[in-house]
């Protein structure tokens, strides 16, 4: 089974927490100081919401029940001819899970997980960090969002030589 994910970044996590709790009629299945989860049937959606990034959407995604589901999800992305950043055994929104993360060709991030635990902490994504850092790498050098993040080598040539 398939769950479409949202991640919304907010200035005030207690404000937004009463504002979604009335919208969906069911409280947070995760509530941490600067991080709420709901993991909602109908409409069948993870919606997360921290305090960790400028506010609106941050990302979306779609959460799967197995490794092979991501091998699959994986699959299709780089089929398409998206670059993909993959993470194994990462903490990340207070679990732990495998990853694929991609930008759309408008340039919003898209991130296929398969979650196996729980985590202690928040946690950083080393490859959502390397997406942003190539799309602000790119919009500064270009002038425009990214189509799909290319590797650092390529981006250093193309941008280098004036060819952006």
């Amino acid at each position: 089974m398939k769950r479409l994910h949202l991640h919304v970044s907010v200035p005030d996590l207690a404000q937004s927490i009463q504002f979604y709790e009335t919208l969906f009629g069911a409280p947070p299945s995760v509530v941490k100081d600067d991080y709420a989860k709901w993991m909602l049937d109908d409409p069948k959606v993870n919606l997360a919401i921290s305090t960790h990034r400028t506010p609106g959407l941050d990302h979306v995604g779609i959460q799967v029940d197995s490794a092979a589901e991501l091998g699959e999800l994986s699959s299709r992305l780089k089929a398409a001819g998206a670059q993909t950043f993959d993470e194994t055994n990462t903490t990340c929104c207070y679990a732990q899970s495998d990853k694929s993360w991609v930008s759309d060709p408008a340039g919003l991030r898209w991130e296929t997980f398969f979650t196996f635990g729980e985590a202690v902490t928040y946690g950083e994504s080393q490859a959502l960090a390397a997406l942003e850092a190539q799309a602000k790498s790119t919009a500064a050098c270009c002038g425009a969002p990214a189509a799909a993040p290319e590797p650092a080598a390529q981006k250093a040539m193309a941008c280098g030589t004036g060819s952006c």
